[in-house]
């Protein structure tokens, strides 16, 4: 059954939400089509540098992301607050980095409106506004770029996604760390990649190279890289995510042990503390975190906070329920 996407994305319940776009009939127009005998791998490049520019653009956080090779996955943070803070100047300024003027908006910088096109033009920003904090845009533009680049290169024209996009809200610090940590070992899961740190074209292969760089006094973000929502440090609490960047990279590796199957006997028994902290059965962890496991739902995160959502929604039941209870309930 397919659901209006209102009553999927509510920012009265959370900021954060995992979103999945697919490529039709989910063909390699990503990575190497061995069928068609046709590489499309330097496409990869093509999302993060959109992603660049689009963090520049939206108040929209990119936590995590891994592109692969017939799909894409993002965490995101939408920051209304922040939007809602900018001068229609500024909204202006963002807005046409992306899309053209119209000729009452350009009269409206200049000084040029009269009274009745100041107001319609202000209703034309305030809409641009709203939709700068908007999942649904913000995947409307990546994904449009996206399609009209590729069709442009293959010649052709038609569908490139298979449809919507899928989201899926995080209600909390766990169903969070849950789908980002999922979304970063993408790679390692599909036998891409041996390692996190191998694992090209996602966010977490971003941060260490990034925490390697600086680490060597040299602070310059790697090309295309898009801007990445930051960790939580002792100075900063705040506009940051909810753990230590040292907590998630123990966490990441742990799992990325018990994903590979050649690394089963080389997992520490100890357990990355977070999990502790934040009740997460270890063996629930296991299972969702393998190849075929269930972490998708209409939203992700504990028990009773599954329930409050579905309250809001004013539904009495939302898939993922029984998923919360067996990873969160220990």
């Amino acid at each position: 059954m397919t659901y209006a996407r209102k009553t999927l994305i509510s920012l009265q319940d959370t900021p954060y939400y995992h979103v999945v776009a697919r490529c039709v009939r989910r063909a390699w127009l990503w990575g190497a089509d061995e069928y068609a005998g046709r590489d499309y791998s330097h496409r990869k490049a093509w999302v993060l540098e959109r992603l660049r520019l689009q963090s520049a653009v939206f108040a929209i956080d990119i936590c995590a992301y891994a592109v692969m090779s017939n799909h894409y996955h993002l965490v995101l943070y939408v920051d209304r607050a922040r939007s809602k803070a900018w001068s229609m100047q500024e909204v202006v300024a963002r807005w046409t980095r992306l899309y053209s003027s119209p000729p009452l908006v350009a009269r409206w910088e200049r000084g040029e409106a009269a009274q009745a096109e100041r107001e319609q033009a202000e209703k034309i920003i305030e809409r641009w506004r709203s939709r700068l904090s908007d999942i649904s845009w913000y995947m409307k533009s990546l994904n449009e770029h996206l399609a009209r680049r590729a069709n442009a290169e293959d010649g052709c024209t038609g569908r490139f996604w298979e449809g919507r996009f899928r989201s899926q809200a995080l209600l909390d610090e766990a169903g969070l760390l849950t789908a980002m940590t999922y979304v970063d070992l993408n790679p390692v899961r599909a036998g891409i990649a041996a390692t996190p740190e191998a694992s090209e074209f996602t966010s977490i292969y971003q941060r260490i190279q990034a925490r390697g760089s600086a680490e060597r006094m040299n602070v310059t973000k790697p090309e295309p890289s898009p801007t990445l929502r930051s960790f939580r440090t002792s100075t900063e609490r705040t506009q940051t995510l909810p753990c230590a960047l040292s907590e998630y990279l123990e966490l990441i590796d742990w799992t990325g042990r018990i994903v590979r199957s050649d690394k089963r006997g080389f997992v520490d028994d100890r357990e990355p503390p977070i999990l502790q902290r934040l009740n997460i059965d270890r063996a629930a962890w296991e299972r969702a975190m393998q190849r075929h496991g269930n972490v998708f739902g209409r939203a992700l995160g504990k028990l009773n906070h599954l329930k409050l959502h579905a309250n809001t929604l004013g539904q009495a039941w939302i898939r993922g329920l029984r998923h919360a209870e067996r990873l969160y309930s220990r």
